[in-house]
């Protein structure tokens, strides 16, 4: 009985194995002869809103406010002009142009008038009275402020430094030659300024004028001041003088 049982027990079991190893076989049979390509397909819910804010990640990058990355001013970027600035700039160019040549002919008429004005105009010399120092510095008195300065002149109608002191001192029967550094060894020497008397000569390698006192010298000073007075600092700024006694 119990033999027949297991007869049994094994017949199922080799009729279960059976069955599937049937209902494999199909399936891998199937694997091997079927190598066509396998294709799959998705779909996507239809979108139909459009991102307006497309850039709003790279604009709304977090800076460090303490941090100093300069700005649009701190750029060197080249300059151009259109045009009509160009064609202004040019105008305006030739407008400044035009009154600095007229500024410039102005000063020089003006300088004309100035010398035309300052030439002697019926001037009578008056001649010295006596031989005394105070009659040479009257005498030399008359000349400020009329006679102009006349490079190489040493007349009335114009002279230059050492052409007034030769024309002065000529008129007291003292000759002198017509330059400052000749005339700085005529008459007698005189140590210093503080020594120096009203009349003496004052002469230097370039320029020559006659001491009135206080510092001053009388002297045809240049084209721009003509005769005048000066002090001795001024008319001879490089201290280069000697002091020379005639009468």
């Amino acid at each position: 009985m119990m033999k027949a049982s297991k007869i049994c027990a094994s017949l199922a079991a080799l009729a279960l194995s059976a069955s599937a190893l049937l209902a494999f076989s199909p399936a891998a049979s199937a694997a091997n002869e079927d190598n066509d390509p396998v294709t799959s397909s998705r779909s996507f819910r239809k979108v139909n809103t459009v991102r307006k804010d497309l850039l709003k990640e790279s604009t709304s990058t977090d800076v460090d406010a303490k941090s100093n990355w300069g700005g649009i001013e701190s750029l060197d970027v080249p300059q151009t002009q259109s045009q009509a600035e160009k064609d202004a700039a040019a105008a305006k160019a030739r407008a400044d142009q035009a009154a600095a040549d007229a500024a410039a002919a102005s000063r020089s008429a003006a300088r004309n008038s100035l010398a035309q004005s300052s030439q002697p105009q019926n001037f009578t010399v008056t001649p010295p009275n006596g031989q005394s120092v105070a009659s040479l510095l009257t005498f030399a008195n008359q000349f400020v402020g009329v006679v102009p300065y006349k490079y190489t002149g040493n007349t009335p109608a114009g002279w230059d430094c050492s052409g007034f002191v030769q024309y002065v001192f000529g008129n007291f029967g003292i000759a002198l030659p017509h330059g400052s550094g000749a005339q700085m060894s005529a008459g007698r020497p005189v140590a210093d300024i503080s020594q120096a008397m009203p009349g003496d000569l004052l002469a230097g390698p370039g320029h020559s004028a006659i001491y009135v006192g206080n510092g001053q010298v009388v002297n045809a000073l240049n084209p721009a001041a003509g005769t005048t007075y000066s002090p001795i600092g001024y008319a001879f700024s490089s201290g280069n003088y000697v002091i020379r006694r005639l009468l």
